[in-house]
């Protein structure tokens, strides 16, 4: 009976060889279209069709493709946009649709294969393109030979529709065979004392431990102590759903970079923190203190060995900077010291805010030591008053702004400034109006001279010293860094002194005036060099006068654009 339904199949497949090439492209093109799933069926109409189209699917895949009922009633049921790519080649018609849509499936054969990798979970956005580890041109399940090892897993207890999370890293999960599959997890359950929940929901948060001996013993030792030793167990009700949870808590340390095979004993005794917070709670306590820009695996040792920080309000309230640095013991001098190089971090400012204000004046470091020995608390007990540390210009321009009609637009602008490590006062008021790019637009910017490798403190006052810097579109200032960087041979420490550089045009301007001094140079016509500042942000009738102070023919070359691509001049 089996060889004949395989052969049945393989019947199938032929028949419809040219039929299924020219549905998949006319299916790709409907597809760049979509919006939300079912959204062109009436309202009171499109619960009961997706009902009906989703029996009807199961039907098809267990009568005419011969999948057990289990399984195809779990792609069914999990792949409603693979659904609605069908649906929305059928014109909707209440009376109608149930057979039009059966008639369908049977005339029209379907890619199998994107309503299962849909159906466990597989997200082409997340995790690439996941048919990258299958077979070219297969679109039925019967033509792949791993489907097995889904249908085995399944069986042994894992969530159908979190399948694909045994792929987040790789797709080496579909390429073991099912036994060593079922022998590996046999093997966990006995060595380590886990029952069947915890090590399924182990494999989802962790699933190279079904296949890499490498993590597999440290990893294991640490959640024995923490489940067994802790009895984590007994605070984690028994289903996968919840005990996943908990995993991919326990998960986001480890991310940080905590090593496996010494977390268990920490981890166990803060217990408490992987029940009582959500995992956003958890991930906003992770990036807070990661803004600091220290090792990440010190902040993951640091929450664990203080986990009252998790109940802290680190949003909402405000904080006066000298006030608190005053408390993290800073003397008098030091603090002035401070304020004269760094005057645009100082007034008032957001909890939420104050890493980044700690980078800005280079004292992240600093700051995260502080907390390690015991200063933690102030986190939560610093208030201030309302009019402490108010900065009565920052006042009254924040009432003219509110007072605007784009006041929405601006009040954005203000807060990027703010979290960035400006505090309220006239410098961000000043660096505000010079600012034309939304808020979103700024962060890209900063983000993007960032990781070009200007340093965060030194950013930020180039910022407060020329705020028309982040003005200037990606693209462009990535290239005027390498120009600055790899053709002068010059350093980003000369944005220091000179941050205009990144305002000017880098072909109009800065290439030939810097590639016509250096030709000048080199043939010995200018004896003196001069600075990239006197170079670039002369004017142009002043660059023309210094030229022809130089050599009166080249000044009147230049003039008349007669210079060649490499600073050379035509004569």
């Amino acid at each position: 009976m089996l060889l004949r339904r395989t052969t049945t199949a393989a019947v199938t497949v032929s028949r419809f060889a040219t039929a299924i090439s020219h549905h998949f492209s006319f299916s790709t093109t409907t597809t760049s279209n979509l919006t939300k799933p079912f959204s062109k069926i009436p309202w009171k109409h499109r619960s009961k069709a997706i009902q009906e189209s989703q029996k009807a699917l199961t039907d098809y895949l267990h009568t005419t493709r011969y999948l057990p009922f289990l399984y195809a009633d779990n792609i069914a049921r999990n792949s409603l946009h693979s659904l609605w790519k069908i649906v929305s080649e059928i014109p909707f018609s209440p009376s109608t649709f149930v057979c039009s849509f059966q008639r369908f499936l049977r005339y029209h054969p379907i890619n199998e294969l994107d309503f299962f990798l849909e159906s466990i979970g597989l997200n082409c956005d997340e995790i690439g393109n996941p048919r990258s580890f299958l077979p070219p041109n297969t679109f039925f399940l019967s033509d792949w030979k791993h489907f097995d090892v889904a249908c085995a897993l399944a069986g042994m207890g894992f969530p159908w529709s979190k399948l694909g999370l045994l792929c987040k890293d790789e797709y080496l999960i579909f390429e073991t065979d099912p036994l060593e599959l079922q022998r590996k997890i046999s093997e966990i359950k006995d060595v380590y004392g886990f029952n069947s929940v915890t090590v399924i929901s182990i494999c989802l948060a962790f699933p190279k431990v079904l296949y890499s001996e490498m993590i597999m013993d440290g990893l294991l030792s640490d959640l024995k102590i923490l489940f067994s030793d802790h009895d984590l167990w007994s605070c984690v009700e028994g289903n996968v759903d919840a005990m996943f949870e908990v995993c991919e808590k326990i998960k986001s340390f480890y991310d940080l970079g905590c090593e496996m095979g010494k977390m268990g004993e920490l981890m166990g005794r803060s217990k408490h923190v992987f029940i009582e917070y959500s995992k956003e709670d958890l991930t906003s306590k992770i990036e807070y203190f990661c803004k600091l820009n220290v090792r990440k695996d010190q902040i993951g040792l640091f929450l664990l060995s203080r986990p009252e920080i998790f109940s802290f309000d680190l949003e909402a309230r405000f904080i006066s900077v000298s006030g608190f640095l005053e408390r993290l013991g800073l003397s008098k001098n030091e603090l002035k010291s401070l304020k004269q190089n760094y005057p645009h971090v100082f007034g008032r400012n957001r909890v939420a805010n104050l890493p980044n204000v700690m980078r800005s004046m280079d004292l992240g470091e600093w700051f995260f030591e502080r907390l390690k020995n015991g200063d933690h608390s102030l986190l939560a007990t610093y208030t201030i008053q309302c009019t402490e540390d108010l900065d009565k210009h920052y006042a009254d321009s924040l009432r003219k702004i509110r007072a605007k009609r784009t006041h929405v637009h601006a009040i954005k602008k203000l807060n990027f400034l703010h979290n960035i490590g400006f505090g309220e006062n006239k410098f961000a008021v000043k660096a505000l109006v010079l600012l034309n790019s939304s808020s979103s637009q700024l962060q890209k910017r900063f983000d993007c001279l960032l990781n070009c490798g200007i340093e965060y403190s030194k950013l930020c006052a180039m910022v407060r010293l020329l705020p028309k810097i982040l003005n200037q579109q990606e693209h462009s200032l990535e290239k005027k860094i390498d120009f600055l960087c790899t053709d002068m041979g010059s350093s980003l420490q000369y944005l220091d002194v000179f941050p205009g550089y990144l305002c000017y045009d880098l072909e109009k301007r800065i290439k030939p005036r810097y590639k016509l001094h250096k030709w000048l140079v080199e043939q010995g016509i200018c004896r003196k060099e001069y600075s990239l500042s006197t170079i670039i942000a002369s004017s142009e009738k002043a660059f023309v006068a210094r030229l022809s102070r130089i050599d009166q023919d080249v000044a009147k070359k230049w003039q008349e654009n007669s210079f060649e691509k490499d600073g050379s001049l035509s004569f």
